[in-house]
């Protein structure tokens, strides 16, 4: 067994998972789930999309960016990772000086960034989500702090992807006055998500499935949030349109009841559970989709997967 650090550099959270994998494997097969455990999985919450102003990354944010990388690098190597890498997405992806700044971040942690496009972003996504469950066919979401990335698949192969530049912690930040929004602040998030769709330079009707697959944080919180307020032991690992209409009512009718049970169920994103159910609601509609299958990995293992462990179950195939 060897141990490979995954540091994941997001808008919302930096997130560190140290992987156990098996020894002995093989490149010329599929890895799956049974072959990797996470012992390790510290998120913090840096908020780093926080520190953009006038769509550059702030030294603010570069400082804040080098303190949390750097005590999860400590981490990582008190567990004598073979291998630590530190992967970047949206919140570095989409700033003006982006080169910049990660060349800042790099020179005082003493260590890569590896930056990803929205492309890879999407497909490793995929590839983590398919690690412990067959998708044929569907959308794949991956809705994260600063951006959202859909998936197209079909037969089992991912063909097409498109960014949507809005996520849930841009929505609370560009939308949202206090912690909950209100009916007039979901409605603008709804309407600002729709007009980032619709200048998209791609056809979403090929996108519509009856089944989208939820990756990341914010479709976990969505199911976490329901099991309470519906009183569930566990989340559901399916919500459906209606699910999210419970939910968006009880934020309308009831804002206090609503972060009462965010704080409880999801404390660490009790700011963005209301702006992530909206858009997930938002592209359910979107999409004609009757279900959200909640994945439990994503980009993280992907990235193992493909990047670290040389292994590519699902090749990319080109757009049609």
């Amino acid at each position: 067994m060897a141990n490979y650090g995954v540091i994941d550099l997001g808008s919302n959270s930096v997130r560190l998972v140290i992987f156990d994998v098996k020894d002995g494997i093989s490149k010329k097969k599929p890895i799956t789930c049974k072959d990797f455990r996470s012992i390790i999985n510290d998120k913090v919450m840096a908020g780093l999309s926080a520190y953009v102003d006038a769509g550059e990354f702030t030294p603010e944010g570069i400082a804040r960016a080098v303190d949390v990388l750097s005590g999860h690098l400590k981490r990582a190597r008190y567990f004598n990772c073979v291998r630590t890498d530190i992967f970047a997405t949206a919140v570095l992806r989409n700033c003006t000086n982006s080169r910049k700044a990660i060349r800042a971040i790099e020179k005082a942690i003493g260590a890569p960034v590896n930056l990803l496009s929205a492309r890879d972003e999407a497909h490793l996504s995929f590839a983590g989500a398919s690690c412990d469950r067959t998708i044929d066919k569907g959308t794949v979401v991956d809705l994260g702090g600063g951006s959202t990335e859909l998936i197209r698949v079909e037969e089992g192969r991912d063909f097409d992807d498109v960014s949507i530049g809005q996520g849930s912690l841009s929505s609370y930040a560009g939308y949202v006055e206090f912690v909950m929004p209100q009916a007039d602040e979901v409605e603008a998030i709804e309407r600002a998500f729709l007009e980032r769709v619709a200048e998209t330079p791609v056809d979403l009707r090929k996108y519509r499935a009856e089944t989208l697959y939820g990756v990341g944080g914010s479709a976990r919180a969505a199911a976490k949030l329901y099991a309470q307020m519906t009183g569930e032991s566990c989340r559901p690992k399916t919500l459906t349109p209606e699910h999210f209409d419970a939910l968006l009512d009880l934020l309308e009718s009831n804002s206090s009841k609503f972060a009462h049970l965010a704080a409880r169920a999801v404390p660490e994103r009790i700011h963005t559970v209301g702006p992530g159910c909206v858009i997930l609601s938002t592209l359910m509609q979107k999409l004609d989709a009757r279900k959200l299958e909640i994945c439990k990995r994503g980009v993280r293992e992907g990235y193992l997967i493909e990047r670290m462990l040389g292994n590519a179950p699902c090749s990319r195939v080109k757009a049609q």
